[in-house]
């Protein structure tokens, strides 16, 4: 039984696009309880305040540091702004496109302050990308970093839903239109008291048709992750340093940069390009304890400690977005002698759900569910399979999948769990381990890209007659997007033409969609009714 309660937001928008009761995952609330009342951008900057903690680092950033304090009242102008200059009502849905920098974690929390829902997004993404998010999530608002606005605005000139898109300074400026509307505003903002059931977030996911989905998560689920995941697994204290690589965008980076560091008076250092070399430089300078990122740059950073750089004060490296291979497992204890922390999450769930931990960590092993939540391997009928067998990953806990309008919805939850598409066994001891994806989403260096819609892009060429994109097993990256295409009359199989069908892609859709690898062929493998076999060439690869 779903008993919701009553809801602050004026715009009901989401909560009438909630699934029907009988389509929501099973949830496990027990020991995640909160008062019916609760807005989750106050309880992680004015109640952190309030406990003491107005003085400590919050957020470091392009050359700055923020305290809890400021990020308080810095968020508290952005949501008197957002009210009062632009018209934002509770449950309208705010886009904010911006790089990994202090300045969206601010417009973030006043969001949720001003009882908005946020739609965080990457800042790679093109016109065409924002506008299928804008379109789902019918987006009144838009926040942009002004170095990002170009595809904003022309996202927003073809909008029947986008009327208000303002510009923020990311950089330690703080000179743009937004930040010249809440320099002289109040540092107290009565924010909305929102439900705890309100819808605080729309996590975005593109799905293996590349239609995007749009998960709901409401602001008690914003706390949960922190009060299960990050508390019991990493043991956050204010003394940690929190650094990472996943885009803010992402509910890994989300979870891992904002929402955990916050939650318990702890810092995180945030970085606009996070490569390896940058992550090693910035874990050095600010000591940082736990770090997020995928394991293709624990290998790059692997190297760089051969080189001399100093990782020793990383207490927890934690590892997802794709499998973890045993080698780099391996390499990292014997070059730390500290445990990596492999873990599975979901944009659906938020968070990670299923983890390695301190003391009990393994190589090619995913480990046991979080506290708070329960897993199985499941047949294709929803049976659970005998230990040993690879089956269907299938999860329920605190957090669960909630598409917005989306008939999706029964596909990724059955029977009260949700399904996570990934394919898994389970050990005698009791523990997970990897075998595939279910599905044909291609998982590159931590990266989620939809085949179909690079295919989309491919077909838009001239040169291109016929297509079919796979994901193909790579060293470095997990998997790469590998297209094969058939060419139009006329156009040479070469060089030249490979780098005008990638620099097409990279033109068209984010740039770390395009094909790392394009095979040319006389025809591609098809059923009798002319439907691709994609399984085939995936064989092959």
């Amino acid at each position: 039984m779903i008993n919701l309660g009553a809801s602050a937001h004026v715009d009901s928008f989401t909560r009438d696009r909630l699934p029907p009761a009988a389509e929501w995952p099973d949830l496990l609330l027990d020991g995640f309880e909160y008062p019916e009342r609760l807005n989750a951008g106050v309880e992680l900057t004015d109640a952190m305040v309030a406990r003491g903690f107005g003085d400590r680092t919050a957020l470091i950033g392009n050359g700055r540091r923020r305290t809890y304090k400021e990020l308080a009242d810095w968020s508290n102008r952005i949501a008197h702004a957002l009210v009062e200059d632009y018209g934002l009502e509770p449950g309208n849905r705010v886009l904010i496109r911006s790089a990994n920098n202090p300045a969206m974690v601010a417009c973030w929390l006043a969001v949720m302050k001003a009882g908005a829902v946020a739609v965080n997004t990457m800042p790679l993404l093109r016109a065409g990308e924002l506008s299928k998010i804008v379109d789902k999530a019918e987006v009144s608002h838009a926040l942009c970093d002004t170095r990002l606005m170009d595809e904003m605005i022309a996202c927003a000139k073809g909008s029947a839903f986008l009327e208000t898109v303002v510009g923020f300074d990311g950089t330690a400026n703080h000179d743009a239109e937004l930040d010249r509307a809440a320099l002289d505003k109040p540092v107290a903002f009565d924010a909305v008291e929102t439900g705890r059931d309100d819808v605080a977030l729309l996590g975005f996911t593109s799905g293996t048709t590349g239609e995007p989905k749009a998960t709901m998560h409401f602001h008690r689920d914003i706390l949960i992750i922190a009060d299960g995941y990050a508390k019991e697994v990493l043991n956050v204290t204010p003394e940690d340093v929190f650094v990472g690589s996943p885009p803010l965008a992402f509910t890994f980076g989300l979870g891992g940069l904002a929402v955990f560091p916050l939650r318990f008076g702890a810092s995180a250092a945030l970085l606009e390009a996070a490569t390896p070399p940058n992550m090693i430089e910035i874990i050095q300078k600010y000591r940082a304890t736990v770090c997020f990122t995928a394991p293709t740059a624990y290998r790059v950073m692997l190297k760089a400690m051969d080189e001399g750089a100093d990782l020793s004060s990383l207490r927890a490296a934690v590892s997802a977005g794709e499998t973890l291979p045993a080698p780099v497992y391996e390499e990292w204890m014997a070059k730390t002698g500290k445990p990596m922390l492999d873990g599975i999450g979901a944009t659906e769930m938020l968070h990670i759900f299923i983890t390695n931990r301190f003391g009990d960590s393994h190589p090619a092993c995913t480990g046991r569910p979080v506290a708070g939540y329960e897993a199985k391997i499941v047949d294709d009928d929803g049976n659970e399979m005998p230990r040993g067998e690879v089956g269907r990953l299938a999860v329920r806990g605190p957090t669960g999948c909630r598409y917005l309008a989306d008939a999706r919805q029964r596909v990724y939850v059955k029977h009260g769990w949700n399904l996570t598409g990934d394919s898994f066994f389970q050990d005698a001891a009791g523990y997970f381990h990897f075998a595939a994806r279910s599905d044909d989403m291609i998982v590159s260096a931590g990266y989620n890209i939809a085949g179909p819609e690079v295919e989309a892009a491919l077909l838009a060429h001239e040169h291109v007659l016929e297509c079919a994109v796979i994901g193909a097993p790579d060293e470095a990256r997990g998997e790469i997007v590998e297209a094969h295409v058939v060419l139009a009359e006329g156009v040479a199989a070469e060089a030249l033409t490979v780098k005008t069908l990638q620099d097409h892609v990279k033109a068209v859709i984010a740039p770390y969609k395009y094909p790392r690898r394009i095979v040319f062929t006389k025809a591609l493998p098809k059923t009798e009714s002319g439907k691709i076999q994609r399984f085939r060439l995936r064989e092959s690869a």
